[in-house]
């Protein structure tokens, strides 16, 4: 698929992985569908991608919410006429041991409500914009691709009951999705990145940051253009489907 002028919509398009991929995708002549919850950080993300030179758009939508998510495509048909790729990136975070014991006592459990919430967005999030998108690059008879960003974690990270069990149920579905889309040609890609520099991390301490980067074997955490070159990658590929690649510098949890 040629990048340019082709229209690729990015949830959690406001900052971090989201804003990196919306920057460089718009440098290399996307045009940019910016989905997030909150609309300044979608506003400064849209001017900089606008800046390189490209078209933007801002969404405000919980893709947690079937409603907001039909809407949001659906208002994206009718601002640019047509749909090339979506980015499944959209997530958030929620850690805690599944029971944390203290001298023999059971101290804490994960909550219901920590699961859930990261289960509605992380997972059920990815599911509804998939099919919102599949479904408006089949009726407008677009082919497209979809990019679901997982992690590594989706193979088991101590803390993370719920974000790993989203991220594996989302690299799940790119087999899946790519088997059935195959048909109205339509592909389907996954990116698991490991450690990235991104807002989240710049907040831990230097020296938590120092001991994560010693574990990876290529000593340093991957930096959000580098996931950036590789949603470009499979887009511009059109033989590559049904497939995870995983960026993190041959870290492997």
């Amino acid at each position: 698929m040629k990048l340019q002028d082709s229209v690729i919509a990015i949830t959690g398009g406001g900052q971090g992985l989201g804003r990196a991929m919306a920057e460089y995708l718009a440098s290399k002549g996307a045009r940019l569908a910016l989905i997030d919850l909150m609309p300044e950080k979608l506003e400064e993300a849209a001017q900089a991608c606008i800046a390189v030179g490209s078209e933007a758009k801002t969404y405000v939508c919980n893709v947690a919410k079937e409603d907001d998510v039909e809407k949001t495509f659906a208002a994206i048909m009718k601002d640019f006429g047509q749909l090339n790729g979506l980015v499944n990136n959209a997530g958030i975070l929620r850690d805690g041991l599944m029971v944390k014991v203290k001298e023999g006592q059971v101290e804490k459990r994960m909550e219901l409500s920590q699961w859930q919430a990261v289960i509605d967005v992380n997972l059920t999030g990815v599911f509804l914009c998939g099919r919102e998108a599949a479904t408006q690059m089949i009726k407008y008879e677009n082919k497209g691709v979809i990019i679901n960003v997982a992690s590594i974690s989706r193979a088991g990270n101590m803390g993370q009951s719920n974000y790993s069990a989203a991220k594996a149920g989302v690299s799940a579905l790119v087999p899946v999705w790519a088997k059935e889309l195959a048909r109205y040609g339509i592909r389907c890609m996954g990116i698991a990145p490991g450690f990235i520099e991104t807002e989240m991390t710049a907040s831990m301490k230097p020296e938590a940051l120092e001991k994560m980067a010693a574990g990876i074997p290529l000593k340093r955490m991957g930096k959000p253009e580098e996931i950036a070159s590789t949603a470009a990658f499979i887009f511009e590929n059109d033989y590559l489907s049904g497939r995870m690649i995983e960026v993190d510098g041959a870290l492997r949890l």
